[in-house]
């Protein structure tokens, strides 16, 4: 399993449930010494680097991204992705999931009138954070991967509770997730076909 975003909050949490699971995993890093398992390999270089993309994603059976925003910086998702569509292409992976936010519409939502009015203003006073989201998207779906984009809500830290509430366009019960339950959901769709092409809304239960 390759994964991006591996020294983040969430990320952390996903590369330790990977490894909990059995599987070897090779993670990207800008810090020369990073802290985390020792049974990770780590490449170092950025996300927006196409050599660090290509021996990242060599190999894999799946890429995993657990990227966040950067701060200052509103354009990463969106330049990052075509990136990565090329080197899976070139590498011949096809699984890639990564998460978004529940803040972006997708053709087909049937959200509640809560989250349609919470997607509005997100879209307004989010600013350029919101639409690196939903442009990132459309590069997924124009290409031809198996791609899965996790719409998660508010993260929350604490203990994974083993509880998702997950749909292709339904706006689920809470407003949240926990990391840990998050992290535990893209393992799991790192290694299933389910939600393919498609960018799921979640939230713990």
């Amino acid at each position: 399993m390759a994964v991006l975003g591996a020294t983040g909050a969430t990320g952390r949490l996903l590369v330790d449930e990977l490894v909990r699971r059995g599987h070897t995993v090779v993670a990207l890093t800008r810090a020369p010494d990073p802290a985390g398992p020792e049974a990770v390999t780590w490449v170092a270089g950025d996300a927006r680097d196409p050599g660090a993309l290509s021996a990242l994603v060599d190999g894999a059976d799946a890429v995993v991204s657990a990227l966040g925003p950067r701060r200052g910086d509103g354009t990463l998702h969106r330049e990052v992705a075509p990136l990565l569509v090329t080197a899976l292409r070139e590498a011949g992976v096809r699984r890639f999931v990564g998460v978004s936010g529940a803040g972006v519409d997708v053709p087909g939502d049937r959200k509640s009138r809560r989250d349609r009015v919470v997607s509005a203003l997100l879209q307004r006073l989010g600013g350029q954070t919101v639409r690196d989201k939903a442009l990132e998207r459309e590069t997924w779906a124009a290409s031809d991967l198996d791609w899965t984009l996790v719409r998660a809500p508010r993260l929350v830290d604490g203990p994974p509770t083993g509880r998702v509430e997950h749909s292709a366009g339904c706006s689920p019960r809470r407003t949240s997730i926990p990391r840990a339950d998050l992290a535990a959901f893209l393992a799991d769709l790192a290694g299933r076909p389910d939600y393919l092409r498609q960018a799921p809304l979640v939230a713990g239960r």
